[in-house]
């Protein structure tokens, strides 16, 4: 069988151009990163609560969460860590696991912890692995000369909202994440006179803050064809209007809360300081999905930087600028890899003409190196593999052991 196709010439010349050419459509779809993906075996769950302290974490969220994730099918390692205002678990699984299953079930057990206390977020679950990592670096600051006289603490959530959400939305990211500020917070600092004068206590001022600062529902009005739904609005929409909530009724006086305490607007304390040429700025550092291409990533978050610059920041008093970029590495490396490839087939073309003497013979064994090297890409595409400097390797040295086989045959054919 084989004898006859390589007899007809036409049909084989047909075939190689046909391996050629879905060769190259798969070199343009393949994704380019630095290093192969590998696979996730993690999955880390994270839990904050505020201002509570590592024993109170533990007690609270850490053992409550492992009682039911401990059970989990394949679990080969739980780490569990309590910190100042946060709780982490870290759930290992063994090679070959369906991460995403896992997830699920990871989710479920979650959802049967009873209870958490008032002041503590809803858990956080991340799965993410080594070839995913941060590849870009931005940094949000003011513009020159600080004309708005902006602190950049404050900032954080402000970026969150317009910045962050806007960058998640490019091809490709999984995630941004944000270093430095802090989240905006009002703080109620309390007078303990005045709580004694009017006999009122910490707890109470809790209390009424906690009853009043929400919205009520209530319930539907019918009239004739219409019908109404009724809400109470009770949020607290400036300062002002939680200076004025009333704490005690004495007569017809009123106590409110700005007799008893000030309020002001400020931040969480900051955790975590990002500096860039030594002024305070936020950081955001873009991760990608696995299986995605860092070099088309990139300049489609240039592009998205661009217009976050123009619509979001220039009008706040603040610019955005690139400031690490892991791509440039990525881009020389797989150059690099060519530039070797091709020096190589050179070496390998004149050492070939050396040897058999012979312009025509060395011709044929050479036009197998391009034809396999785009035929490779056909096959890591097939394999869902990508472009990165261990494929490309692993290529150059399958190139070697094709040329070393040519020269076998063409020797071969040429004794007989």
């Amino acid at each position: 069988m084989f004898e006859k196709i390589v007899r007809n010439g036409t049909l084989m010349t047909v075939i190689v151009l046909i391996i050629t050419l879905l060769g190259v459509l798969a070199a343009l779809r393949i994704p380019v990163q630095m290093i192969p993906d590998l696979e996730v075996r993690t999955i880390t769950v994270v839990t904050q609560w505020p201002g509570a302290t590592p024993q109170d974490v533990e007690k609270e969220i850490l053992i409550e969460q492992e009682e039911f994730l401990r059970n989990l099918p394949n679990l080969r390692r739980l780490t569990a860590t309590a910190h100042s205002d946060e709780a982490e678990i870290e759930l290992e699984f063994p090679f070959g696991v369906d991460i995403t299953d896992a997830l699920i079930r990871v989710n479920n057990a979650l959802s049967q912890v009873p209870s958490y206390p008032d002041t503590v977020d809803q858990p956080q679950i991340l799965s993410t692995s080594f070839s995913s990592n941060s590849f870009m670096y931005f940094s949000v600051y003011p513009l020159p000369g600080n004309p708005r006289g902006l602190d950049m603490d404050m900032m954080r959530d402000f970026i969150d909202d317009e910045v962050r959400a806007r960058m998640e939305s490019v091809q490709g990211v999984s995630m941004v994440q944000m270093r430095g500020g802090a989240q905006r917070q009002i703080q109620v600092h309390l007078d303990a006179q005045s709580l004694a004068q009017f006999g009122l206590t910490v707890v109470d001022v809790r209390d009424a803050l906690r009853a009043r600062n929400r919205d009520v529902s209530g319930g539907e009005l019918d009239s004739g064809k219409r019908r109404y739904l009724l809400r109470t609005v009770g949020r607290f929409g400036t300062l002002e209007d939680l200076n004025n909530l009333i704490l005690l009724r004495q007569g017809d006086s009123l106590v409110r809360l700005q007799d008893v305490a000030s309020v002001t607007l400020d931040h969480s304390p900051v955790r975590e300081v990002s500096r860039y040429n030594g002024n305070p700025v936020i950081t955001m550092a873009v991760r990608r999905e696995t299986g995605s291409n860092v070099i088309d990533i990139k300049y489609a978050m240039l592009d998205q930087v661009e217009l976050i610059r123009e619509e979001v920041l220039k009008p706040a008093g603040m610019t955005m600028s690139l400031i690490s970029d892991d791509v440039r590495y990525v881009e020389a490396s797989v150059a690099n890899v060519w530039t070797n490839l091709a020096i190589g087939a050179a070496f390998a073309t004149l050492v070939m003409f050396l040897f058999l003497r012979s312009v025509r013979i060395t011709a044929v064994g050479v036009i197998g190196i391009p034809i396999c090297t785009i035929a490779a890409f056909l096959g890591l595409l097939i394999a869902g593999r990508t472009i990165n400097v261990i494929s490309m390797a692993g290529i150059a040295f399958a190139i070697g052991m094709t040329l070393d086989n040519s020269i076998v045959v063409l020797e071969s054919i040429e004794m007989e």
